[in-house]
This record gives structure tokens, C-alpha cells and sequence, in this order.
């Protein structure tokens, strides 16, 4: 009896470290955690690189090539020669590479905005993960205090002659088991708290969490996908127009950038010629041996691969909503059944515990009463965790372009 009442101190001091010491506590709401997640969290920073990237390319794209100057010495005259050379780009050349570089930054931009989002999902389901591991704690721990309360009934039935030591025996067992659950229900969701401490990018050793927002679910959303292209579907669309104008670019850059040259001439000390001397031409690249094949050969692949891409993000985008309707809707109707078995296996238990003290039932029937209850709000728990995950998924896969 006392070694029981232990286990269940341990579970009950378990539970009092997940939460935390009242004057030591740090309260988190839902958008607490994302707000942090979004703000300090190193996947997001993976994306925001990458659109930076997408920026600097913009830029490169955008710039001129710079001018060479040439200074010679020859003993013919005149003996100094000065010749400016400054490369062009033929027409349309470089509103490709400006162009390509523009799509190539939409579609990072797109990529970013569904990181973020993810993110965000990522944030949302472990505190929906903790909420319900410290939901799961604390049914332990009611089951662990019935569970002593149904032990001490029992051995105050046999001191009374009542039932016989068997029953006694089978209480113990029971309130060992139900305290054993409690330890491990807590240790989870000291583990889950953790978990969303690492989310959140808090240091392991700062204050203990305290979960401000209730665990219920929230009203059903029956609406539908939002008009628009799901962002995947248009970073991999903006990829694939990105590559086709990289394509025509490499194809238009077969004979290379002409150059216009300018400078000088001057210093004849036979004083023939008298002054600086101008000088003008035109540099043209001759694509006798290299027509540019290989950078052709390589922007047709990339253009292929993007194509092959994008139809992979249609497919598994209108796999993933659909998925996620039905995954949202499944789980709202489980919930809605639960809550009516909540109630009946509640009543049932109550039943069986009031029949067991009046002597009109035996113990394994409590038992299984009290186990099948157990069961159905454990159940419960879960199926409404995984209702506010899948509402959460639903918002995710439906993004889209048109998406505030």
C-alpha cells in the first residue's frame, strides 16, 4: 500500500517538473510557439539563404560587364598604344538572363513562403503533440488515484468480511499497473515539452514550460481549397519558365559577347606624326571551335527536369489535399463519436464502482469497466490531437499564390 502510494507521488512530481514551479514557469500559447519557431528556428534560415541567393543572382544578372584597358610599348611608330575595350551583349541577351534570374528569385520567393509555412505546422503539431502527452499525464494520474481508491475499498471489504483476500490481491496488481502508467505518461510529456522546447529554440536549461491554451478542438471548417496555384506547384512553375529562358539564352549566346574597342596612338619621334592619333574597331568572337553545345546540352536538361518537377508537385499536391480533407474530416467525425462513448464508458465505471461497494458486483467487473473507460478517453485524447493536426495540415496544403 505505501510503496503504491509512492509510485504515485513520483508520477504526481513528474507531472510538477513538466510543468514547472509556479513563481518559475515560462507560459506559452500556440502562437507563442510559432511566433518562435518562425523568429529562431534554423530550417526557416536554410530558406531565407536561399532567397537571398535568388537576390544576389537578380543582381549578377542585371550588371554590366566591365570595360579592359590596354596599355603597349612597341619601337614602331607611334611607340604607345592605348586601346579601351568594352564588351556588349548582343540583342536580347541579357533581358534573358534578367528574366531568368527574375523567375528563378519567384520561385525561391514561393519556396520561402511554404518553408514558412511548414515551419509554422511543425510548431503548431508538437504543441498539439505536448498538449495531449500532458492530457494523457494527467488521465494517468486520476487512474493511478482510482486505482489506490479502489485498493483501499477492497481492503476495507475483506476487514469487513466482505471479499476475500483474492480481491485484495487483484487491487494491488491493478493500482501497480495504473501507477507504472503514470510514471511513463509523465515522463512523455516531460519529453514532449522538451521536444517543443527545442522547436522553439529555448535553451535546454531555461524555465520550465507551462501550456496556457485548453486542449479542445476547434470548431469543424467545412470550406474548401482557396482559388489560386498551391505554392509548390507555382515555385515549380516559375522553375520550369526560369530554365526554357535560361535555354534561349544559352542559344543566343552561341557567338559570344562582340566588343567595341577605343583608345590611342601617339609619340613618333621621327615627328612624322604629331598629337595622339584615335583609334576605333569591333571585337567579334568566332565560334569556330566551341557553338556553345555544352551549356546548351545542360539548360535543355535542366528544362526537362523542371517540367518532369513540376508535374511531380501537381500530382502530389492534389494527392496531399485531398488526403488531408479526408484525413481532417475522418478525424473530426471519430471525435464526434468519441464524446458520446466518453460519456457512456464514464457512466458505466461510476456503475460498476458503486455496484462493487455494495456488494451486487465483483472486482473484475470494475476492472473492466474501468479499463474499457480508461481506453475510450485515451482514445479520445489522441483522435482529438490528431483533429487539430489535420485542421492544421488542411491550412498548409492549401496555400496558394492567392493566399494572404
Amino acid at each position: 500500500m505505501r510503496s503504491l502510494r509512492h509510485f504515485v507521488a513520483c508520477a504526481a512530481t513528474s507531472i510538477f517538473i513538466a510543468a514547472g514551479a509556479a513563481d518559475a514557469q515560462q507560459v506559452v500559447t500556440r502562437a507563442d510557439a510559432i511566433d518562435a519557431a518562425l523568429s529562431r528556428g534554423a530550417r526557416l534560415g536554410i530558406a531565407r539563404a536561399d532567397t537571398a541567393i535568388t537576390n544576389a543572382q537578380l543582381i549578377t544578372a542585371g550588371s554590366w560587364q566591365n570595360p579592359s584597358l590596354a596599355a603597349s610599348y612597341s619601337k614602331a611608330t607611334p611607340q604607345i598604344h592605348v586601346t579601351l575595350e568594352m564588351p556588349i551583349d548582343l540583342p536580347g541577351v541579357r533581358s534573358a538572363r534578367i528574366a531568368a534570374a527574375r523567375e528563378t528569385q519567384r520561385a525561391a520567393g514561393y519556396r520561402f513562403q511554404f518553408e514558412r509555412a511548414a515551419v509554422a505546422l511543425d510548431a503548431d503539431t508538437t504543441f498539439t503533440r505536448a498538449q495531449a502527452s500532458l492530457a494523457h499525464a494527467r488521465l494517468s494520474r486520476r487512474n493511478a488515484a482510482d486505482g489506490d481508491s479502489l485498493l483501499r475499498m477492497a481492503i476495507a471489504r475483506r476487514d469487513a468480511g466482505d471479499a476475500a483476500e483474492l480481491d485484495v490481491q487483484l487491487a494491488t496488481v491493478n493500482a501497480g499497473q495504473q501507477a507504472n502508467v503514470a510514471i511513463g505518461d509523465s515522463i512523455g510529456a516531460v519529453l514532449a515539452l522538451d521536444e517543443l522546447r527545442t522547436v522553439m529554440g529555448i535553451p535546454a536549461n531555461g524555465a520550465p514550460l507551462m501550456l496556457a491554451e485548453s486542449f479542445a478542438l476547434p470548431p469543424f471548417d467545412s470550406a474548401q481549397a482557396a482559388p489560386g496555384t498551391p505554392l509548390p506547384v507555382a515555385a515549380a512553375t516559375a522553375s520550369l519558365t526560369a530554365a526554357e529562358i535560361a535555354l534561349r539564352l544559352q542559344r543566343r549566346s552561341v557567338l559570344g559577347s562582340p566588343s567595341v574597342l577605343a583608345g590611342f596612338e601617339t609619340r613618333d619621334p621621327s615627328g612624322g606624326e604629331k598629337g595622339i592619333l584615335p583609334t576605333f574597331g569591333i571585337s567579334l568572337p568566332l565560334p569556330l571551335l566551341n557553338r556553345n553545345k555544352g551549356p546548351i546540352a545542360e539548360a535543355n536538361a535542366e528544362r526537362s527536369r523542371a517540367r518532369a518537377e513540376l508535374e511531380l508537385a501537381r500530382l502530389e499536391s492534389t494527392a496531399q489535399i485531398t488526403r488531408a480533407f479526408r484525413e481532417r474530416n475522418a478525424a473530426f467525425a471519430r471525435v464526434a463519436r468519441d464524446q458520446s462513448l466518453v460519456a457512456s464508458a464514464n457512466r458505466v465505471a461510476a456503475m460498476s464502482l458503486t455496484a462493487y461497494r455494495a456488494g451486487a458486483a465483483s472486482l473484475p467487473n470494475v476492472f473492466e469497466a474501468q479499463r474499457n473507460a480508461r481506453e475510450v478517453l485515451a482514445q479520445y485524447i489522441d483522435d482529438v490531437a490528431a483533429a487539430l493536426i489535420a485542421n492544421s495540415t488542411v491550412r498548409l496544403v492549401t496555400l496558394t499564390t492567392s493566399s494572404p
